[in-house]
């Protein structure tokens, strides 16, 4: 009987080894595909006609197939195998000092036996600038194989045998990305090559494709290549693009010539440019959630279908809500629930047809994205409502901190408040820079960093609040103020405020300028560009205008209320605000599948108020209101 690698990872049968089951089984399957490619790529270097030229290549030969044999073993529990079965007449070839085209072709039938029952990619969303990754090169892999990757590096002729030339147009020809990301990720046994585990995901991913470019050099027009390219499938493409070499990917997709090969591996960045869409992300992770689902990786499944939110569809909201409200909201619920049923194992019939679906949805919405450009008013229009919806409840706490001071006469603490607000648009900025050009921080990520900023700031206001309610009632509340306002506001405390300035600012710039950068991508693209930015920057500078209104409104006639009333109002104000980032924190950390989504039997959202159809985030914004509820009675009691 049989006993595939899906079914290895379900039944968790390497649970005494030192890491995860899963994970350890994953890495045994990952080491045996690059083991195998690497077997194929090398193997001209050791026998040439029948005859061995180089021994100490022929002796890896024979050592990596021994440990591909013993990888086999481990992961099929002694059951009999058909991947076995190749890959013990693997090593006999080897021994026999067979031609290399048996030998790549019984490598490449074990590798296409193992991807096939693999769990699913998580592929990279972008890479890093080339630049970088250049230099990235050079500190970490120059001193073996040289600065252009020739293999000539100083540590090179100490080495037996020596490190691989990256330029070798033919071996090049027989090497994935895939085998190329792995040697990075994990080394390979029996070789000098060690594992880069102090490097991230992104960085190598991005060292994969750089080698994988360094044999190919292109001379054709990037933007013609680059528009052909965006026609096609890319959810298939990229996946094969990584897990077959480029002789496989000729051999087997006829729209992939050699012009176009060359183009791509040469500069892997135009891959990504076009492959990579925000529906193209979604409708990738979501076939490969599917996939993971299928093979018992529920956890990986749940990676995948969050990512397929917030790394896609969630950028391009604000674009589609403009044009088409009614889809937009079908598909982010059907995205958000589809996660539910990739929690429990044997609905496969339900979860394809929910696939199906979503789909099918998704390009609705890809046709009605390419197909017409957001008119002018509706561009201003989406300009002006991120900025209100995401800026808002930022400017409103700034504001309500910076009256309090004024009231309790505390001018000299204002410039903390305003050093809080300041540092966070500068330091959101950076962030979303060093997202695009050197780190990948993923949509689970960016919820995780948004929803935990906004609980600590709903915790803090909702404490502020109760405190500012709790002197409304005493008869000596104005001599408390005047007493132990300055003992309270110490410079711990006048810190504490540039940090809620700042967490209440941060946690929107990242997530508005990635809301800015989707619609300037459409303005860009639209037949009437010019026009169109013109629109966005209205829009941007109406919102602007808006919140300084609104800033001086607040500023105005807060000052002016007498300082009970002030308090009192304020008080409310502030449970007002804890209410709303309460249900905004939880929505966002339940995207980010890190608090369980359970729908409310009916919808009651309300998306200004941060009121979401769930049982966890309704029953979280209603513990405040009791909370608060109980304390200004047992204050009013208490007087």
């Amino acid at each position: 009987m049989l006993l595939s690698l899906s079914t290895l990872f379900s039944a968790n049968l390497l649970a005494q080894g030192p890491l995860p089951a899963n994970q350890e089984v994953l890495k045994q399957t990952r080491q045996i595909l690059q083991l195998a490619e690497y077997i194929g790529v090398d193997y001209a270097e050791a026998i040439t006609q029948g005859q061995v030229t180089n021994a100490d290549e022929f002796a890896e030969m024979q050592q990596f197939s021994s440990i591909i044999i013993e990888k086999i073993k481990l992961l099929s529990n002694g059951e009999p195998d058909s991947i076995m079965a190749d890959a013990l007449q693997l090593q006999q070839a080897i021994e026999q000092k067979s031609s290399l085209e048996v030998i790549q072709k019984l490598s490449q039938k074990i590798r296409k036996q193992v991807l096939s029952q693999s769990p699913a990619l998580v592929l990279p969303t972008r890479l890093l600038a080339t630049n970088n990754v250049k230099q990235l090169f050079i500190e970490n892999c120059s001193s073996c194989h040289g600065t252009l990757g020739q293999g000539d590096g100083p540590l090179a002729k100490s080495m037996s045998p020596e490190p691989t030339n990256f330029t070798d147009k033919e071996r090049a020809l027989n090497r994935s990305l895939l085998g190329l990301y792995d040697a990075i990720s994990d080394g390979l046994d029996g070789s000098a090559m060690r594992a880069f585990s102090e490097l991230n995901d992104q960085q190598r991913w991005s060292l994969a494709f750089y080698v994988g470019s360094l044999a190919f050099e292109s001379t054709a027009e990037p933007i013609v290549a680059t528009a052909a390219h965006t026609k096609k499938d890319n959810s298939i493409e990229l996946q094969q693009w990584v897990n077959s070499n480029p002789t496989q990917l000729m051999q087997h997709n006829a729209q992939i010539d050699d012009a176009q090969l060359t183009l791509l591996r040469s500069q892997p960045h135009l891959l990504f440019q076009a492959a990579l869409s925000p529906i193209s992300t979604t409708r990738i992770n979501l076939q490969a959630a599917v996939k993971a689902y299928q093979n018992d990786q529920l956890t990986q499944a749940q990676t995948l279908a969050v990512s397929a939110y917030l790394d896609g569809f969630e950028l391009i909201e604000n674009n589609l809500d403009a044009h088409d409200s009614g889809l937009r909201k079908s598909i982010e619920g059907q995205l958000l629930n589809f996660r539910n049923l990739l929690k429990t194992t044997g609905q496969d019939t339900l979860v394809n047809q929910e696939l199906g679906s979503i789909l099918t949805q998704l390009d609705q919405a890809d046709t009605v994205l390419t197909g017409q450009s957001l008119s002018n008013n509706a561009m201003f229009s989406a300009a002006l409502i991120i900025l209100l919806r995401e800026g808002l409840e930022a400017l409103l706490v700034i504001i309500a901190l910076m009256t309090v001071l004024i009231k309790t006469e505390r001018h000299d603490a204002i410039k903390f408040v305003h050093f809080g607000w300041i540092s966070a648009l500068i330091a959101g900025v950076l962030t979303w820079w060093a997202a695009d050009n050197l780190i990948s921080i993923s949509g689970a990520s960016r919820e995780l960093m948004e929803g935990g900023a906004a609980l600590l700031a709903a915790l803090v206001l909702f404490y502020v609040g109760y405190w500012m309610h709790s002197k409304t009632q005493g008869s000596k509340w104005q001599s408390y103020i005047k007493n132990n306002v300055d003992r309270h506001l110490n410079a711990g405390t006048l810190w504490g405020l540039a940090g809620l300035a700042f967490i209440s600012v941060y946690r929107e710039v990242f997530e508005t300028i990635l809301f800015y950068q989707s619609l300037l991508t459409q303005a860009i693209g639209s037949a009437s560009s010019n026009e169109q930015i013109s629109y966005l920057v209205y829009g941007l500078l109406a919102g602007m205008a808006i919140l300084a209104v609104i800033a001086w409104l607040m500023m105005r006639y807060s000052v002016k209320l007498p300082l009970a009333r002030f308090f009192a109002v304020s008080a409310y104000f502030m449970l007002f605000l804890a209410f709303i980032l309460a249900g905004k924190g939880i929505s966002a950390l339940q995207e980010a599948a890190i608090i369980n989504l359970t729908p409310f039997p009916i919808d009651v959202s309300v998306s200004w108020l941060g009121i979401a159809s769930t049982w966890q985030g309704l029953s979280i914004q209603m513990l405040i209101v009791v909370l608060f509820s109980v304390m200004v009675m047992r204050n009013r009691y208490a007087k």
